[in-house]
């Protein structure tokens, strides 16, 4: 794992496909939420919560920037955010709180995704407000490098308004230098109504309980011109109980790799902690917290991990686009690798010739939930390969490389 921290602000890449920091290097966006770090922590608590953040490997923290639900509530130290309800009259005292989280996220080279606007705003916020509190607010942090504005309406075409209105006080505010972009709330992207906005740097998904709808959705969403990245920012949540199914570390597993091998990135999120439960210390060192640890160092292990390009024609039969257990294949762009993940156990064969640099390709099995590693035989580029996954495995990924 890269432990050299990153440059902020973090940008589009100039082919819309990923993100990169200031010195134009990959970022690899692995996402987690904390929406209550703001309101709902001491600034104690929240020191313990971003630094097991960063040790775990997550690189992006999504907030609410006024806490879940109504904006009016105050913060563990009893502030509100506005005086009298009322958003053109901020709280010093309330941001001051903020300020101290953010400044230790960027300590820890950590960019904070901001949710500055969410549709439970409606009795608070109007147009004819939204502008001067986006202003406000990008004025505020227009020198804060680790930021990423971030709105939450429905997916509806009757909030276009407010969110070109908060776009442009925004853009005013900070005069362009960080990116906008919007997640609905409920679901499920952001693309089915303003992906063609100038100031939407991405797009981002809310599939809620529908593992089925990551793959479709990704894939859709990567398909689209002008080209941007996309993000799967809110799934089920780890030991969630709302869901209809049991939200163990393999479906947390199956949620992010279904999202990266879609051509997109992933957030985790853990029930405790957006909750905020009595047991959300212990929910920072989940398991599948730990899996999306070994997510990201799998694919850091990987030559040029941003040229990745989502390929099914890898699969010569065996591949799985639909439902909720996909067998999906994503290759380098110029064939110098190919990934694999199985969501259960699975026998499938590949086509090797789409291994291109190379006459001989090296195989490895790894376990995505230990990172556990295991050489297999050497081949040749040419022809079929059938595979079978490790039988003790829940799930697997099966990476072929160029020898």
């Amino acid at each position: 794992m890269n432990k050299e921290l990153p440059v902020f602000p973090i940008k589009v890449s100039k082919n819309g496909r990923y993100f990169v920091d200031a010195n134009n290097l990959p970022f690899f966006w692995l996402g987690t939420t904390q929406w209550q770090i703001f309101r709902e922590y001491t600034l104690d608590e929240a020191k313990i919560i971003i630094e097991n953040i960063k040790k775990k490997g997550f690189s992006v923290v999504q907030t609410m920037l006024l806490g879940v639900g109504e904006p009016v509530h105050s913060n563990v130290y009893g502030e509100t955010p506005w005086v009298n309800n009322n958003p053109l009259k901020p709280n010093e005292a309330y941001f001051e709180n903020v300020d101290s989280v953010v400044e230790l996220a960027q300590k820890n080279g950590l960019v904070i995704s901001m949710s500055m606007y969410h549709q439970r705003f409606g009795d608070y916020m109007f147009c004819n407000r939204a502008r001067p509190w986006a202003k406000w607010i990008a004025q505020r942090y227009k020198e804060t490098p680790n930021i990423i504005w971030c709105m939450h309406p429905r997916a509806t075409p009757e909030f276009v308004p407010i969110l070109r209105e908060l776009a442009a006080g925004l853009r005013e505010g900070d005069e362009g230098f960080h990116m906008i972009s919007v997640k609905p709330d409920p679901g499920p992207y952001s693309s089915s109504f303003v992906h063609n906005e100038p100031w939407l740097a991405y797009n981002a998904i809310q599939t809620w309980n529908s593992v089925n709808l990551i793959y479709p959705l990704v894939s859709h969403d990567c398909g689209l011109t002008p080209v941007k990245p996309v993000v799967m920012a809110e799934g089920a949540y780890e030991a969630g109980f709302e869901y209809k199914f049991d939200v163990t570390p393999l479906w947390i597993r199956r949620q992010a790799y279904y999202s990266y091998l879609a051509g997109g990135y992933h957030s985790y999120g853990h029930n405790d902690s957006w909750r905020v439960l009595p047991t959300w210390k212990e929910a920072l060192d989940a398991l599948g917290a730990f899996h999306m640890s070994l997510l990201r160092k799998i694919f850091l292990g990987l030559e040029e991990w941003w040229n990745l390009v989502p390929d099914q024609s890898v699969f010569v039969n065996g591949g799985k686009t639909d439902g909720d257990i996909l067998n999906l294949a994503a290759r380098h762009k110029d064939g110098k690798w190919i990934l694999i993940y199985l969501g259960s156990k699975a026998t499938f064969t590949v086509n090797m010739e789409k291994i291109k640099t190379s006459k001989k390709v090296k195989a490895s099995w790894i376990n995505p939930a230990t990172g556990e590693k295991i050489a297999a035989d050497e081949f040749t580029n040419r022809g079929s390969q059938v595979f079978s996954t490790p039988d003790d495995w829940e799930d697997s990924l099966l990476l072929l490389e160029a020898a």
